[in-house]
């Protein structure tokens, strides 16, 4: 195996990890949070109103709200990309975590 097709097998492996992030994002209100990569002006302008901001870095901002099918209308603000924030994972929390 060369090293261009371990580089490719990698950067497939990544494109297809953020297809399912942004997917459950889109499908599912799971998540409480949803994370906003490189956030524009003009999202941030366009913020629905039930949106709080939880935290903002130089790259990203973490939003929530109560309302249903935020990553949707996250994108209709004028987010780039949209994952969501705050899923446990795969396994479930110990009791001690919660």
């Amino acid at each position: 195996m060369t090293i261009k097709a371990v580089l490719i097998g990698l950067a497939g492996m990544v494109a297809g990890w953020v297809a399912v992030l942004v997917l459950v994002g889109l499908l599912s209100d799971a998540a409480p949070a949803q994370v906003v990569i490189l956030p524009s002006a003009r999202l941030i302008e366009n913020l629905p109103p039930d949106v709080a901001i939880m935290d903002s870095a130089r790259f990203s901002v973490t939003l929530e709200s109560d309302s249903p099918a935020l990553a949707r209308r996250l994108y209709a603000s004028g987010a780039r990309l949209v994952l969501p924030a705050g899923l446990p994972g795969c396994l479930p929390l110990p009791e001690t975590a919660r």
